[in-house]
């Protein structure tokens, strides 16, 4: 078992370009500052991303959002409003500057603002936004406890942060253009809450 950090050392690593394991509303991540291209390709090779597959970004507030997506179509808006904190991830238009592992070509990015306070946190004190793909290796099961992560990664990763035993599942992705709305990938939040959310 590796020894766990606080979020101020795991902060730490992520500014230094490493990548770390930390909570998320459902299952382990693994992450790397989102703003450098180094930091995501580490990322990509410790954790085996498939090629040509988008990495999502976790954000501590609107405005961090704003540092990645060119835009927040008014579907989004109402959304984020609604639904963040929470595990709910919006495809939105990238900035042209976002490094090109985390669009793979898309045009888009997905973010989000997570629901554990860990998460959130830790992003916070980086004070830039995350590239946080679940913690495991492509074919294998999402890690929800540290101890999990560390079997996957080992020392690749330079620290863990331990939120206990998380419950699993995966945040619902939705593509937002302009006013409408499709979602991408069912998850915690039901398609009945995301229709509410636009509703409102």
């Amino acid at each position: 078992m590796h020894a766990t950090v606080s979020i101020a050392d795991a902060a730490a690593a992520l500014d230094a370009g490493d990548v770390v394991v930390f909570p998320t509303e459902s299952t382990y991540g693994v992450g790397a500052d989102a703003s450098s291209a180094a930091a995501v390709a580490r990322l990509v090779a410790v954790r085996g991303r498939e090629p040509g597959k988008p990495i999502l970004v976790l954000a501590s507030d609107l405005t961090m959002v704003r540092t990645v997506a060119a835009a927040l179509p008014p579907a989004a808006a109402r959304l984020a409003a609604r639904l963040w904190p929470g595990a709910l991830t919006l495809v939105l238009p990238a900035r042209p500057d976002v490094p090109d592992a985390l669009t793979a070509g898309t045009g888009t990015i997905g973010v989000r603002v997570p629901g554990h306070p860990i998460a959130r946190a830790l992003v916070a004190a980086l004070g830039r936004p995350v590239a946080a793909p679940s913690a495991n290796p492509p074919g294998r099961e999402p890690a929800r406890t540290v101890a999990e992560a560390a079997t996957y990664f080992g020392d690749r990763v330079a620290a863990y942060v331990d939120g206990g035993r998380l419950g699993g599942g995966a945040s619902t992705v939705v593509a937002v253009d302009g006013d409408r709305a499709r979602v991408v990938r069912l998850g915690l939040v039901d398609e009945a809450t995301i229709s509410r959310a636009l509703e409102e």
